[in-house]
């Protein structure tokens, strides 16, 4: 065999060579970035749920904050109107106060914070006596702490 066909065969075997190692490393690049773009894609999916599960708690705190706040005030009014019960004495506005607090409870519930406000509310206006002023007080701070304790973490 002459030198030009020794060196034809040898070019023609690199080519062939070559072809196959690049078709080989083609397909190994499309299921590498085909690989990323899964990956990416679970990294998204897990930073979107993240984010998701943020505002949730974030919602979640924002409405225990407005719970607590209404109950305070309808706290702070109650312990005004069972003093003028006691004392005599009291400011012109309780009972308006009272009645204002009671509706922002009664809106934002939970029923059982409601229906223990009611039922403070509805003693204080037969002129209970002190032992059931105190007691649907406590009731109600128990219904109260319930509301606004957070929920358990989810797991």
């Amino acid at each position: 065999m002459s030198e030009l066909g020794i060196a034809l065969i040898a070019a023609g075997a690199a080519i062939a060579g070559s072809v196959a190692t690049g078709w080989f490393t083609r397909n190994a690049g499309i299921r590498q970035a085909e690989a990323a773009r899964r990956a990416g894609e679970r990294q998204a999916d897990a930073l979107l749920e993240t984010v998701r599960m943020t505002l949730q708690e974030q919602a979640a705190v924002r409405v225990l904050d407005l719970r607590r706040q209404t109950y305070v005030r309808f706290l702070e009014a109650a312990e005004a109107r069972i003093l003028t019960e006691r004392t005599g004495r009291g400011r012109g506005d309780d009972d308006g106060l009272l009645e204002r607090a009671l509706g922002t409870v009664l809106l934002e519930g939970p029923a059982e914070v409601a229906a223990a406000a009611q039922n403070l509310v509805d003693r204080l206006r037969r002129h209970g006596t002190p032992d059931d002023l105190v007691e649907a007080k406590l009731a109600f701070l128990s219904a109260a702490r319930t509301a606004v304790s957070p929920p358990p973490p989810a797991g």
